[in-house]
């Protein structure tokens, strides 16, 4: 037999699976530290619980209308793709509260959208799983002697636990230009490293690449 939903208690299911996904959605975009932000998504998160709640309002106890609605996502296709594991898992935790909300689970869907945006803010802001090796990539002109590639090598060694050098190319004139490939201890001592590199004896055209912080190794 199927179990009637008056409007008051399915108004208080969506209205909460709105409030719950409008704060998922805020924790997104407070500890969102990549390059490629999309608004869309965020927006789509802050709805994204009432679509939910409002298919599992729609079901209820009726097995046939699930079985309907299984049918009717095998014909639609969804081709927007995330690149992002991350957005993958707000994705998830905003359709989840609002299928909290739609069986009339309140509390279950209140103390899932708490444990999940207070995981998050601290995996976010705690630096979580970093490893603080920072690579780069460093590019000079120096005279073809000995003396000064040792010097430079001893002046990487002071900040750089390990480096090698991956290319080097002839300029003509006793100069060579040389790329070395480093991992930093600290993205801070940048600006050190290349003051110490260009205060030897023939090197000029010192630059410093430094890799995507939103990546690491």
């Amino acid at each position: 037999m199927e179990t009637r939903i008056g409007w008051d208690l399915a108004l208080a299911a969506l209205l909460l699976s709105y409030a719950l996904s409008m704060t998922i959605s805020w924790v997104y975009v407070a500890t969102y530290s990549g390059l490629s932000y999309v608004r869309s998504f965020a927006t789509t998160l802050a709805v994204a619980g009432v679509v939910a709640a409002i298919v599992m309002l729609a079901i209820g106890d009726d097995v046939a209308r699930g079985l309907g609605l299984v049918g009717a996502l095998t014909v639609i296709r969804f081709r927007t793709s995330l690149k992002d594991t991350r957005d993958l898992m707000f994705a998830f935790a905003a359709l989840s509260i609002g299928v909290a909300c739609g069986v009339l689970a309140f509390s279950i869907a209140i103390l899932g959208t708490a444990v999940f945006c207070c995981a998050m803010a601290y995996l976010s802001f705690s630096e979580f799983g970093s490893r603080r090796l920072y690579n780069a990539v460093l590019r000079l002109q120096v005279p073809a002697g000995a003396d000064e590639q040792r010097a430079i090598s001893q002046a990487l060694a002071k900040f750089a636990p390990s480096f090698v050098l991956i290319n080097m190319r002839d300029l003509g004139g006793g100069t060579q230009e040389h790329a070395y490939h480093l991992k930093l201890r600290s993205a801070a001592e940048k600006g050190q490293i290349l003051k110490s590199v260009s205060a030897i004896s023939g090197v000029s055209g010192a630059t410093l690449l430094m890799q995507d912080t939103s990546i690491e190794p």
